[in-house]
């Protein structure tokens, strides 16, 4: 048989199964800043399970460790630094701008 007349066959991708973010031995506690920050962004939101592949009921107790951690003052509720040092940046090169304007105008 000619392999124009051949039937479309799905080509078998290679598969490689990652590993489990959360081993068997770890326990999710909001002690275990390690394990708990590997689920938080930069931003300092909660990763969604999707993205973190864990399983339901591992997600809830991330969720829960996580908000335990931030009642507790471990983790902040906001990381909101890179967003602070740019507005502080914004801050400094428009009073920089208003200034100049004002001693021109006041020159005038």
């Amino acid at each position: 048989m000619n392999k124009s007349k051949r039937p479309f066959t799905k080509s078998k991708r290679s598969f490689r199964r990652r590993l489990p973010p959360i081993g068997s031995g770890d326990r999710i506690d909001y002690r275990n800043m390690s394990l708990i920050s590997r689920f938080i962004s930069e931003q300092g939101k909660i990763l969604s399970r999707r993205v973190n592949r864990v399983t339901l009921k591992q997600q809830r107790l991330i969720t829960i460790a996580i908000k335990q951690a931030r009642i507790l003052s471990l983790l902040p509720f906001l990381n909101n630094q890179k967003q602070f040092e740019r507005s502080e940046s914004i801050l400094r090169t428009t009073s920089l701008r208003t200034r100049k304007k004002w001693t021109y105008s006041s020159i005038d």
